[in-house]
């Protein structure tokens, strides 16, 4: 059987330094939403990075409450999905079911809840929204299965150095479940993460600080 040709690459000249996600994401089996297939999300709300990267699709979560402006400025500023945060630890309760409505009208592809969040909430925002809920999993002792019953579609698996492991240890017991899993920015710890069993990667961008150095280090060679 013949060998797959190289996919063609087409770029401009103002538009061909594009922020690329590790290698090892296309190992992934990818979660296929709407048709659309999704390995590897970008973890970060700056549009800069958005329009200027080949993720898949865009994990909008920060570290604040969520806010329908911001939401809205991401998925209008976005060419690729996005899955937006909607609370789940200080933000709880009737306010995280509006969010996830707004998000959900605004155009997410999915909402994001934290690991704090109650069972009842979570089926609250299930029952309320018709796109894949994505419950955040931060520890191996999380019961899955209750996350499950009460509506989550999707596990986002953040445990830092122990993301691997707790990948491993959902994907025994939970062999069809949907996981989308933080792989760090290297190719060793992506990899990593797929071989243990996730279906998708977030991957944290460099700073802008840190393009910037990178591109002023070569204006300085000029």
């Amino acid at each position: 059987m013949d060998q797959k040709k190289p996919a063609p690459q087409v770029s401009s000249p103002l538009r061909h330094n594009i922020l690329q996600m590790p290698q090892a994401c296309f190992s992934a089996s990818g979660i296929v939403i709407y048709g659309r297939r999704i390995k590897s999300l970008v973890f970060t709300t700056d549009l800069a990075i958005i329009r200027n990267c080949d993720a898949d699709a865009v994990f909008a979560v920060y570290p604040f409450t969520p806010q329908q402006a911001i939401s809205d400025a991401i998925i209008k500023g976005s060419y690729i999905p996005v899955f937006a945060g909607v609370g789940g630890g200080t933000t709880k309760g009737a306010r995280t079911v509006s969010l996830a409505k707004d998000v959900e009208m605004q155009g997410a592809m999915g909402v994001v809840l934290n690991a704090p969040i109650s069972n009842d909430n979570l089926r609250d925002v299930a029952a309320a929204v018709d796109i894949p809920v994505i419950i955040t999993v931060i520890k191996e002792d999380t019961d899955i299965q209750a996350r499950l019953d009460a509506g989550a579609s999707i596990l986002n698996v953040a445990g830092a150095q122990q993301t691997p492991e707790i990948v491993r240890r959902i994907r025994e017991r939970f062999p069809d479940v949907p996981i989308i899993a933080s792989g760090g920015n290297t190719e060793e710890s992506v990899q990593r993460t797929v071989e243990a069993g996730a279906n998708a990667i977030t991957c944290t961008p460099p700073t802008t600080k840190e393009l910037f150095s990178a591109m002023m280090a070569k204006y300085r060679e000029l």
